[in-house]
């Protein structure tokens, strides 16, 4: 779909960037600063199979698949956004 050049559709379009993106750095900030900051309280908590505390496991790992994951998405949801305006890139 090629581009509508209303100015009503780029406003649709930023509003609906805009909003993925503070969703988007809400939860890189959650993963990223709020659980690292209950590590004490999350270390009591022991995953079954890997005998590792979670607060240990969120600070090693766990952040990190949460933000890879984060990547993934957003590039997926901004794609949508992106075809439902009339601006996504050919494939």
């Amino acid at each position: 779909m090629a581009p509508t050049d209303s100015k009503a559709n780029e406003e649709a379009h930023w509003a609906a960037t805009t909003r993925l993106m503070w969703t988007v750095l809400a939860i890189w900030f959650f993963f990223g600063y709020i659980v690292h900051m209950f590590v004490n309280q999350l270390n009591a908590i022991t995953i079954p199979v890997l005998g590792f505390p979670l607060g240990f496991y969120m600070a090693a790992q766990g952040s990190l698949i949460a933000f890879v994951t984060i990547l993934f998405v957003f590039a997926r949801k901004q794609d949508n956004i992106d075809r439902a305006y009339g601006y996504a890139e050919e494939d």
